[in-house]
């Protein structure tokens, strides 16, 4: 069965709530009813919801955000929630769950939202609540910062498999930056890059781990993104009442969601002898492109690709089907993912650039990849895009969901 999106937002990830004052509960009380206007859909409509979060009891000492979104929405008294946890591919895990709760006939329409609150602790702090996601005790256990550690080491792997040039990465991050430029609601929109912020310069751009950099490694961020996902007999109504054809309507045309072995080590000892360096990454992609029936990366015009680290978005690139195996530098050195590249990455900025509030991101993707396939994407809009690719990973590749957004 068929979901549509109908509607979203997201809050300006270069905000700084605890600076404001405010917290979780803003979140709510601002996401929310923005996304429902998008969508117009009354409160009163909404069926289930969903919320995506990794660690706010360690960032905040809160649980029960099912609860706290009621608080915020008083009108979402008595509709049933659940929160979803995969490290920082909650929010795409929260998105199958709602499709599936509409695809099953429970309930005609959705609410998906997902946020994270992480600038209200140190960089150390907020470093060690995020390594909750990788094997604690068992992994990055000397590592000051866990995340660009083992990235760090999936880059070092890359290199011994294929050779790395991290000209390459840069090149992925000076895009980055400059598509988030564009966008209004980028947390990076501002920052300015003097000559030599994406080489080798160890002053304007310091190892942080390994080959990685600063900005080869993506921002604590906070922020929060919501949708509105309906059954096909609720946006049939929905698209008379709102004068809409449902045929231009964004849907969920396909997914894919693997998880494989928690530590990175795990995933790398599974991948030896294979083609693809981590091959459940790659199956949830060609899940996505089976149940959308999509023949491949060919017949995507979008990508919204996880890029938490540089490497990542490379390593990305080549299971998405866009480049061989040890070949997407050359794609990205071409331009090839450049707004007017033969595959456009993350338009809006992505992780690097946009930000990567964790509970927030798989919904944020799904968000803009319905306002590119709507033709509503603003000064972000690539032209024709009828097909978006979303790529939404937890932890060292551990969980990974895959989803061809279409119209």
């Amino acid at each position: 069965m068929t979901v549509f999106v109908l509607g979203g937002a997201q809050t300006d990830f270069a905000r700084n709530f605890a600076k404001e004052g405010g917290g979780l509960f803003e979140m709510f009380a601002e996401v929310v009813p923005d996304a429902l206007v998008d969508a117009q859909v009354e409160a009163g409509e909404i069926g289930v919801a969903h919320v995506a979060n990794l660690a706010a009891e360690l960032f905040t000492g809160q649980a029960q955000l099912g609860g706290l979104l009621v608080a915020a929405i008083p009108d979402l008294d008595g509709v049933p929630s659940v929160r979803h946890e995969a490290a920082c591919a909650s929010g795409g895990t929260a998105v199958l769950a709602a499709s599936a709760d509409l695809e099953s006939g429970r309930y005609d329409v959705a609410l998906v939202t997902g946020l994270e609150l992480m600038r209200n602790v140190d960089a150390r702090s907020a470093a060690g609540h995020l390594g909750s996601a990788a094997w604690v005790g068992a992994e990055a256990r000397s590592a000051e910062f866990p995340w660009p550690a083992l990235f760090a080491d999936v880059a070092d792997v890359y290199d011994w498999r294929y050779g790395l040039d991290p000209a390459h990465l840069g090149l992925f991050a000076r895009n980055a930056f400059a598509n988030a430029a564009l966008n209004p609601m980028a947390q990076a929109r501002d920052w300015t890059f003097p000559d030599g912020s994406f080489g080798q310069d160890d002053r304007l751009n310091p190892v942080v781990e390994g080959v990685l950099r600063k900005n080869d490694c993506g921002r604590i961020s906070d922020g929060a993104a919501a949708i509105v996902l309906a059954s096909p007999d609720f946006a049939a109504e929905w698209a008379k009442r709102a004068g809409r054809d449902l045929a231009e309507v964004p849907r969920l045309a396909g997914f894919g969601h693997r998880t494989a072995h928690l530590s990175l080590r795990g995933k790398l000892d599974r991948a030896e002898g294979q083609e693809y360096l981590f091959p459940h990454l790659r199956g949830a992609v060609l899940d996505a492109y089976r149940r959308a029936e999509v023949s491949g990366a060919e017949e995507m015009d979008v990508v919204e690709l996880h890029d938490c680290f540089t490497i990542t978005a490379l390593v990305a690139l080549e299971h998405l089907g866009a480049a061989p195996p040890g070949t997407a530098g050359r794609l990205i050195e071409s331009g090839g993912i450049a707004r007017d590249g033969v595959l456009p990455v993350n338009p809006g900025g992505g992780l690097l650039g946009l930000g990567h509030p964790v509970g927030a991101t798989g919904v944020r993707m799904v968000h803009d990849a319905a306002r590119q396939v709507a033709g509503t994407a603003g000064p972000l809009q690539v032209e024709g895009a009828r097909n978006v690719l979303t790529l939404n990973v937890g932890g060292s590749f551990t969980t990974v969901v895959a989803m061809v957004v279409a119209r």
